[in-house]
């Protein structure tokens, strides 16, 4: 018996490393790929997990048995008394990252149709949702409480990449992307009360008392929270805590958080470390944006990390089960095709919102890995408090994640192209970095009527921006946050323009699977291309303009009075006149097409201009076109009229 011990404890690190690699691999995989990175992760624990465990039990020749059972992930002997609060602190962290993307002023425009969702389309579905689990299902009123309140939860990490394969509008993504923000960590919510519910109703038998309870608990964890959460950011704002330990810091705080309040009072951790996530995300202190990309890698090992344990956790039994016992399968459709478009329906009445975006949200309800989290920790509580029944929690929670992800996967472009509420056109420009040139850029392109969005990590630098009435995002595009806060459905183009080359083209190789590689651009890092220390043509942007001038060679022109010109192309007025008229060193950017769309002139490329406006820098005043009194009726000039010094 020890030896069998001790050879656990010895696999125990094996069998983390390949959890790990596992959970990282399939995201990569899923990135490559451009697939959803949750099914590839149930793929991986299912193959490392059940399946597996079947083939070791084919009578396989020794040497080749011993090798697959280091490989074989059976978490729950693996991990032994370890494996319920490994569960319980990784939903814990996943909700305070939840909680910490919430930042209510983020809301915006979408704040009456997010706050429908929330305060009545998910109290519908809850009792729709309770209804199906106790009748469909056959499930135990109390656990359907449970069921239906959990799975009231759209999984953002699911639906923020299918809202960039489908563009959607602005009004409807960001419905759907703060629904899922919000009710990642409500949902889960629900789930502690309904699980709160069934424990104290089992030792006390006056419901008022239970309730009581019930309250109290509810309440202690939200005060914990906020308190908590206050404390910390006036330690970050005092300066009592330094920059390199903030980051650590609020990792061991969600942790300290989480067991103090789950001593009080049992499962109340979870609703203080959510109210802790929210108070600090709507608390201003430095260092935020630091904090932010810490807590988003520790999230992301957590959450692939989680769903290959819980995937593995699933028997052959509870596999046949999928596609053979009716019950699921009904609970599935009827929580698809019922629950969730009846709650959407009524709490849209008369709200402004179109049946097509009602029609649209009610399909698009993607469940992520807060959904299967919790249901595996709940799972495992309610079997340790004496009610077995709850272990059904964990295969419908996988089969409604796998059903609405592969549903919403293969529907949201063709139906929100239908529905007529997919962009059409393309004319959309994100332009990455905030400088004279740029914000001239930027200048030109509106007097075109094509929509412009800056984005740059300083404040400052993007005042001209805001000053010239632009759209603008502060902060780091390439980070997580970024999914939440950037309205991905504002542009179809990108035009990387920061001083440093090397961060152009990750910013154009990040955004090339979205957009497409033949709209990404940055401008160029030198003057001509034949330099052998650049970067690889297949791991940069396209080059924007046509004479591959580089960012310090455009500042230079800039300050020397060249501007931005658009000029109307015809079968009057040809290409050949304009490079004629304006002389053939002037850099020629796009053409807006007569029919709306816009193309980027490619160095070599000038001649497949034909019809449209196209927009050009050039000299700001032309002697050949001041002696000969040429030019069109249409010619403008754009630019900042007092750029500002940087």
């Amino acid at each position: 018996m020890a030896d069998t011990v001790h050879h656990a404890a010895d696999m125990l690190p094996v069998k983390i490393a390949l959890i790990g690699v596992l959970g990282i691999g399939a995201q990569w995989l899923a990135w490559r790929l451009q697939r959803p990175a949750i099914v590839l992760m149930a793929i991986a624990g299912l193959i490392f997990g059940p399946l597996l465990g079947w083939v070791l039990g084919l009578g396989l020749p020794e040497l080749l048995r011993q090798f697959l059972q280091i490989l074989w992930l059976d978490p729950v002997n693996d991990f032994n008394e370890l494996y319920r609060p490994m569960i319980g602190i990784a939903v814990a962290i996943i909700l305070f990252e939840g909680g910490l993307n919430l930042r209510f002023k983020d809301l915006g425009d979408a704040t009456h149709a997010v706050g429908r969702m929330v305060f009545v389309a998910a109290p519908i579905a809850w009792l729709l949702g309770t209804v199906a689990a106790h009748y469909i299902a056959r499930l135990p009123l109390d656990i359907s409480v449970m069921v239906g309140g959990l799975f009231i939860v759209t999984g953002p990490t699911v639906i923020i990449p299918l809202l960039r394969q489908a563009h959607l509008k602005s009004r409807p993504a960001s419905i759907l992307k703060w629904e899922g923000i919000v009710n990642d960590p409500l949902g889960a919510l629900f789930a502690v009360g309904g699980y709160e519910f069934i424990r104290f109703s089992q030792t006390e038998a006056d419901m008022a008392l239970v309730f009581g309870k019930l309250g109290f608990a509810a309440l202690l964890g939200v005060v914990v929270g906020i308190v908590s959460g206050y404390g910390l950011a006036w330690m970050f704002r005092r300066g009592y805590i330094p920059e390199y330990l903030k980051a650590p810091i609020v990792l061991a705080w969600v942790l300290a958080i989480y067991v103090i309040a789950d001593s009080m009072a049992s499962e109340t951790g979870l609703l203080a470390v959510t109210a802790l996530g929210m108070t600090m995300a709507n608390t201003k202190f430095a260092s935020v944006v630091e904090m932010r990309r810490f807590k988003e890698t520790i999230a992301i090992i957590l959450v692939s990390g989680m769903f290959v344990v819980l995937t593995a956790t699933l028997t052959l039994e509870v596999l046949k089960n999928f596609v053979t016992d009716w019950n699921i399968i009904l609970f599935v459709l009827a929580m698809m095709f019922l629950v969730r478009p009846i709650a959407v329906m009524i709490s849209t009445l008369w709200s402004g919102i179109s049946w097509r975006e009602a029609a649209l949200v009610s399909w698009i309800a993607p469940r992520g890995i807060v959904a299967v989290a919790v249901a595996g920790l709940f799972a495992t509580e309610l079997t340790a408090i004496g009610r077995p029944e709850g272990a059904i929690f964990v295969p419908l929670a996988f089969a409604l994640v796998f059903a609405t992800v592969i549903a919403a996967g293969f529907t949201i472009t063709p139906l929100s192209k239908m529905l007529g509420l997919a962009h059409g056109g393309g004319t959309g420009v994100l332009i990455i970095g905030a400088n004279p040139w740029s914000l001239g850029l930027a200048e030109a392109l509106k007097g075109m009527d094509i929509n412009v969005l800056v984005a740059d990590t300083n404040w400052r630098r993007l005042r001209g921006a805001r000053l010239g009435g632009h759209a603008t995002f502060y902060g780091e595009v390439l980070s997580e946050n970024a999914d939440h806060r950037l309205d991905h459905s504002a542009f179809n183009h990108l035009i990387a323009a920061t001083p440093n080359d090397a961060y152009n083209a990750l910013v154009c190789v990040e955004f090339a699977p979205e957009l497409g590689r033949h709209r990404v651009f940055q401008v160029a890092g030198q003057d001509s291309d034949d330099d052998d220390d650049s970067i690889a043509f297949t791991s940069r942007g396209r080059t924007l303009s046509s004479r591959t001038r580089s960012f310090d060679g455009l500042t230079r022109d800039w300050w020397n009075g060249w501007r931005f010109r658009s000029t109307d192309i015809s079968g009057e007025y040809t290409l050949k006149d304009l490079l004629k008229d304006r002389g053939k060193d002037i850099d020629l950017l796009l053409v807006k097409k007569p029919e709306g769309g816009i193309d980027f002139i490619q160095p070599g490329q000038q001649n497949r201009v034909e019809k449209g406006t196209v927009l050009s820098f050039c000299p700001a005043r032309d002697r050949r076109l001041k002696a000969r009194g040429e030019g069109t009726a249409t010619d403008g000039l754009a630019g900042p009229k007092a750029p500002l010094p940087q």
